[in-house]
């Protein structure tokens, strides 16, 4: 029997690279998906060389074509994804008068509209007890307005992924956002809000379970 298996969409440094090392560290195989090849390679051989089974593949995730055969791929090397966690989002620095409609949707088909791609791709793999995570941000509450499509982005995917856990929970799948509600310190290995942290916050959250299931958690570090 293969082991559990973690998709990372939105793969590379930072919070994503940390969360695919949490699964790593735990015995899960690892699946990445991310835009640049470089990165993928660097972190995919860097799990490899500790004995973590990953693949990776490179897609461009606001192509719809290109994301779904990316994870498709992923899934069906290993058979199974047990926790398919999205990470994406797009900073533009425009406030809302700068900010034009195609640019705003653009970064939403980018930070939320992703995610259904990627569900939709995963969920022929997906059984009882399976997982959907996403890193939020405080954007969906507290926007910075020089950054207006970023709040825009972690609310509507927050939205989302409360309609993905009410849509999934009665085959026993569950989602849930984990709203990071601070400014990542990825040089402060000791702060809470060291990506390392951050993914632990993240692989924690997937691990709930019955009632007592949030979808939303916040990480106040």
């Amino acid at each position: 029997m293969s082991n559990r298996t973690v998709i990372v969409v939105g793969a590379g440094p930072g919070v994503s690279g940390s969360v695919a090392r949490k699964y790593a560290t735990e015995g899960w195989d690892v699946g990445l998906v991310g835009l640049h090849e470089d990165a993928l390679t660097t972190l995919g051989e860097e799990l490899q060389q500790h004995g973590t089974q990953v693949g990776w593949a490179s897609a461009d995730v606001t192509d719809p074509e290109a994301l779904a055969r990316a994870v498709t791929r992923l899934a069906e090397h290993t058979g199974r994804v047990d926790v398919l966690h999205f990470n994406p989002s797009a900073f533009r620095g425009k406030t809302p008068l700068e900010l034009s409609v195609d640019e705003l949707l653009s970064d939403v088909a980018l930070g939320v509209g992703a995610l259904l791609t990627s569900l939709q791709a995963a969920r022929p793999f997906m059984s009882e007890g399976a997982r959907v995570t996403a890193t939020g941000s405080q954007a969906a509450d507290a926007p910075d307005p020089g950054a207006a499509s970023l709040g825009v982005q972690k609310a509507g995917l927050r939205n989302l992924v409360r309609s993905i856990d009410k849509s999934l929970r009665k085959d026993g799948i569950r989602a849930v956002s984990v709203t990071i509600n601070g400014v990542l310190k990825p040089k402060e290995p000791l702060s809470p809000f060291h990506p390392e942290n951050v993914a632990g916050a993240i692989f924690a959250a997937a691990q709930q379970s019955g009632e007592e299931w949030r979808d939303e958690i916040p990480y106040d570090g």
